[in-house]
């Protein structure tokens, strides 16, 4: 690659280009060892000749360890350093990194979406099938309320225990009543229907329940039909 007429580099690649300038490097240093050598060798006979003083001989010699590497150091200088350049592999490693922990935590907001998606979509249901079994409820109560006399007993009380399994059921699934009687009137919770005088409660409150009202867990079902105190 270096002759006598001049240095020629064919460039292919950066990494092939830094990998010729450090041969050609390396050729120039051994070249400069070897003409620093035979200058030592040559110059103390030529001196002896003529006389000269030793220590004369010391002052002129030039230093052959310190000056390769100067030239070395300049040359390194202006084709940088090859340590600095980041590794692709390192690169392509920290991408792969980044995209995992993106797709992590997109499917972590996916399932928890998706868990309260179906949490809204069995609430839903639930209420749905509530809403349905509330008037079956509703008959019960009527019919134990207007059980007439004499009728038989063992019927009566056979009927009032199924209504406290059913009740009870409804009970464990979250199914509660709303308090409405003696309690401040709350649109929310309490559908008035009309307004009664009363000594017994203040004016705003619930004085009587004319339909039952329910929640399930924290979400209205039905709300409590009542009348209200003027």
């Amino acid at each position: 690659m270096s002759s006598d007429e001049g240095i020629k580099i064919d460039i292919e690649s950066p990494e092939q280009f830094e990998e010729d300038v450090e041969k050609i490097m390396e050729e120039m240093e051994e070249k400069e060892k070897k003409t620093l050598k035979e200058e030592d060798k040559e110059e103390p006979a030529s001196k002896e000749t003529v006389g000269e003083d030793p220590e004369e001989q010391d002052r002129k010699q030039p230093d052959a360890e310190d000056k390769p590497e100067g030239s070395e150091g300049d040359k390194k200088k202006h084709f940088g350093k090859k340590k600095d350049k980041k590794d692709p592999r390192d690169e392509r490693i920290a991408e792969l990194e980044d995209r995992v922990k993106r797709q992590m935590a997109e499917f972590e907001n996916f399932r928890k979406r998706t868990d309260k998606e179906k949490s809204g979509m069995y609430d839903m249901g639930a209420k749905n099938v509530i809403e349905k079994i509330l008037p079956v409820i509703d008959n019960f109560e009527r019919g134990l309320e207007n059980i007439p006399e004499g009728s038989d007993a063992a019927f009566a009380d056979g009927m009032k225990m199924i209504y406290k399994q059913l009740s009870a059921e409804l009970d464990k699934l979250g199914v509660k009543p709303i308090e409405a009687v003696g309690q401040p009137f709350d649109p929310n919770f309490h559908n008035a229907v009309m307004q009664v005088e009363s000594e017994e409660y203040e004016s705003g409150t619930v004085a009587a329940e004319l339909q039952k009202g329910y929640m399930y867990h924290d979400t209205l079902v039905r709300p409590s039909m009542v009348s209200v105190v003027q």
